[in-house]
C-alpha cells in the first residue's frame, strides 16, 4: 500500500483490490439492509392512532355508564348515579386520550430528532 497526496491509503496489488472491492460491496449490502425504510403505510398508522384514541373515549362512557346503571338498579334510585359515572367516564376518556395525544407527539418528536440530528463518526479529525 502507498498513501497518495491526499493522505488516503491507495492499493496497488490486483489481489487487494479485488478484496478491497468485495469488502465495499459487503458494507453497501450492510448498510442498504439497516438503512430505515420509506414510510408507506403512514396515513393507516394515523389512522390506527385516531381509532385508538376514540375507542378510549368510549370504552371511558361505557364503563361509566355500567357503573353508573348497575349502581342506580341496585339502590333503586333515580338515573342519579348513571348521569355522575357517565361523566366521570367521559373525563376519564378524555384524560386518556390526552395521555395517548402526549406520548404520540413525544415519540414523533424523538424520530424528527433523531432524522434531524446528523450521525457523529468515530473519525480521527485531528490526526
Amino acid at each position: 500500500m502507498h498513501k497518495n497526496s491526499k493522505g488516503e491509503c491507495g492499493v496497488t496489488d490486483p489481489d487487494q483490490q479485488q478484496q478491497m472491492q468485495q469488502l465495499e460491496a459487503k458494507i453497501h449490502a450492510a448498510k442498504k439492509r439497516t438503512a430505515p425504510k420509506p414510510r408507506v403505510d403512514e396515513h393507516y398508522s394515523q389512522a390506527n392512532l385516531a381509532w385508538r384514541m376514540v375507542i378510549e373515549l368510549v370504552a371511558g362512557l361505557g364503563i361509566g355508564f355500567g357503573i353508573g346503571y348497575g349502581l342506580d338498579v341496585l339502590f333503586g334510585t333515580l338515573p342519579i348515579f348513571m348521569v355522575l359515572f357517565v361523566m366521570l367516564g367521559l373525563a376519564a376518556g378524555v384524560k386518556t386520550m390526552l395521555r395517548s395525544a402526549k406520548e404520540i407527539q413525544e415519540k414523533q418528536l424523538a424520530e424528527q430528532a433523531a432524522i434531524d440530528t446528523p450521525p457523529t463518526g468515530g473519525k480521527d479529525e485531528g490526526a
